[in-house]
């Protein structure tokens, strides 16, 4: 079975979204003995690195990784720091990706993904072309998620994602979401059709993430093995309302063991280094992504969590991170709306603390609830592990694989 994915992001980008689809494809060629090609842009690291060279070809060059054929289409390499740059970038790997895939060898399945949220066009172009089923994979919804562009606003921009959102949900043969009330939110606003549309989250590979001791090399690295450490670890960008953590952190200085981390990178994270600054705060650090084969030990650095989303966010956005958090059997404060899929998976597995969303003070009391409760915070750090299984990367894999076999079969 041929199976071709559309995604701007993809191995080696650091994107939650790339690499999430970087395993699905890994397993669907190891674990199912799938082909796969997936039709990405050129990787764009971070926000401040330009990615890697082009390759040869105009337009698109061809390069493979474990065994998956990828067409890298070119376009431009702007930082996204701005909505110039943004947008330039995804315009210019929506041609380039339309073209490449008039190149492809026939597929039996075509997915798209939502990196750019027009990227779906391109892959039901594809789709027309050899007559075969095509799958919209929603990692997020637009226009919705646009009011995050806070340097860009326009009406008309937005009618036309929400028209073209609306094509895609009535031509594709299946609709995927990551959670229920995403599910709803395209059912009831973009006219998806209940009988199409299903809900496959995402994951956490609960074997190279697991529960592991607070004092390791990277704790001890870091100066953390004696502090009472509140993690948010990924992406720091413009979804997650990231200011309201930072406030937070002022209503706990008076705690002189308790530092407040941020790892990963992204286009907020010069802003709330001012904002630290300027706050004068010195319980928050910031430290940099770090790969796959750290994760284990950093996220054992962790006391607890915090998981954030902006208001009115919920089921436009599915915070992944969450399943990591799980994976690594800690406990978190997840400060988002009571829709939020994170907020339902907190109340079914008892595994997390919920606090007012854009509530620094409520934010900060709930995190001094597991502080002086170590017990309660080991006994929600347990369910979340258990709560992991749940959610491993190979039933979500398998479930993706049955998808695609079914529609091919039929």
């Amino acid at each position: 079975m041929h199976i071709v994915f559309f995604n701007r992001s993809f191995h080696p980008d650091t994107a939650a979204t790339g690499q999430l689809l970087t395993e699905l494809c890994e397993d669907l060629v190891k674990d199912y003995a799938c082909r796969v090609s997936v039709v990405a842009g050129v990787p764009l690291l971070s926000a401040s690195d330009n990615g890697t060279k082009r390759g040869n070809g105009y337009i698109f060059h061809s390069e493979s990784h474990e065994g998956i054929d990828i067409l890298r289409a070119h376009g431009t390499r702007f930082s996204k720091r701005r909505f110039i740059g943004r947008f330039s970038n995804y315009v210019s790997y929506f041609f380039s990706a339309c073209y490449a895939g008039l190149r492809l060898d026939r597929p039996d399945v075509v997915v798209a993904l939502t990196d750019p949220p027009v990227i779906g066009l391109a892959a039901y172009l594809t789709a027309r072309r050899f007559r075969v089923p095509f799958i919209m994979s929603y990692r997020d919804i637009f226009p919705e998620v646009a009011r995050l562009l806070e340097d860009f606003q326009s009406e008309a921009v937005n009618t036309i994602l929400q028209r073209v959102n609306r094509l895609l949900v009535r031509k594709a043969e299946r609709i995927v979401t990551l959670g229920e009330t995403m599910r709803r939110r395209l059912i009831d606003g973009k006219g998806s059709d209940p009988a199409k549309t299903l809900v496959i989250p995402d994951w956490a590979d609960c074997s190279e993430i697991s529960p592991g001791p607070k004092r390791n090399p990277f704790s001890l690295a870091h100066g953390l093995a004696d502090k009472f450490v509140v993690m948010h670890s990924g992406n720091i960008g413009l979804s997650q309302g990231l200011e309201t953590v930072v406030e937070a952190a002022a209503h706990l200085r008076q705690f002189p063991d308790v530092e407040m981390v941020f790892i990963g990178d992204g286009v907020k994270k010069p802003v709330l280094k001012d904002r630290v600054r300027t706050m004068g705060l010195r319980n928050v650090r910031f430290l940099p992504y770090q790969p796959k084969e750290r994760l284990k030990d950093s996220f054992a650095s962790a006391d607890v969590f915090v998981v954030s989303l902006k208001r009115g966010l919920a089921g436009y956005i599915v915070p992944s991170k969450l399943y990591g958090i799980l994976a690594a059997g800690r406990p978190y404060v997840a400060a988002v709306e009571e829709a939020c899929e994170v907020a339902a998976i907190t109340k079914r597995y008892d595994c997390g603390l919920l606090a007012e969303q854009g509530n620094a003070e409520d934010l900060a009391h709930k995190i001094l609830t597991l502080y002086h409760n170590r017990d309660l915070a080991l006994y929600l750090g347990a369910n979340a592990r258990g709560a992991a299984f749940e959610f491993d990367r190979r039933f979500q894999v398998r479930a993706y694989y049955q998808l695609f076999r079914d529609l091919v079969s039929v």
